[in-house]
């Protein structure tokens, strides 16, 4: 996994994030009929900074195609791209924060622009204290229970806190 500061690519506007990648735009097969047989409406994106890569092929609109694979780098980004955490000197960030609601519970959906960058210093901040939830929650300053619930709701989350659980030899949350 690159050591690159992942949230400083998840705060860049998507003209920004696009110029950083390579763009293949290519005929997508499947069903779809004739316009989908003659029009290039796929789209792979290759972030050259991060070395990942996503696709987008659903739709006949090349328009929407790009648009999904940018949500596709941003999650890529988010879940595969870590930053060294000194946990002498952490305090969570101002974003981090704001998704901490009344209740102390970390609360954002997977639509608010927050959403990524959160979950990048989450695992950050999870791979610093050796994927251990309960030491990762007293540093965002939620409960325990709390922080499993915000990673529960993300399958895809879920899946990579397990990997890294596996990782640092401690059993999988269930």
């Amino acid at each position: 996994m690159p050591r690159t500061a992942g949230n400083k690519f998840l705060t860049l506007e998507d003209p920004v994030l696009i110029a950083q990648c390579e763009v293949d735009r290519y005929r997508s097969r499947g069903p779809g009929g004739q316009k989908r047989n003659k029009t290039s409406s796929a789209v792979r994106l290759r972030h050259g900074p991060t070395g990942l890569s996503v696709t987008a092929t659903e739709e006949r609109s090349q328009h929407i195609n790009k648009g999904r694979a940018v949500r596709r780098l941003r999650r890529a980004i988010a879940l595969n791209v870590r930053t060294d955490i000194d946990l002498t000197r952490y305090t969570p960030s101002e974003l981090l924060s704001s998704c901490i609601v009344a209740k102390g519970q970390l609360q954002v959906g997977r639509r608010d622009g927050r959403y990524h960058p959160a979950v990048c210093e989450v695992l950050d901040l999870l791979e610093a204290c050796r994927a251990r939830v309960s030491e990762t929650a007293k540093y965002v300053g939620v409960s325990t229970a709390s922080l499993t619930k915000f990673i529960r709701k993300d399958p895809k989350l879920w899946e990579r806190v397990n990997q890294m659980r596996a990782e640092a030899g401690v059993k999988p949350l269930r």
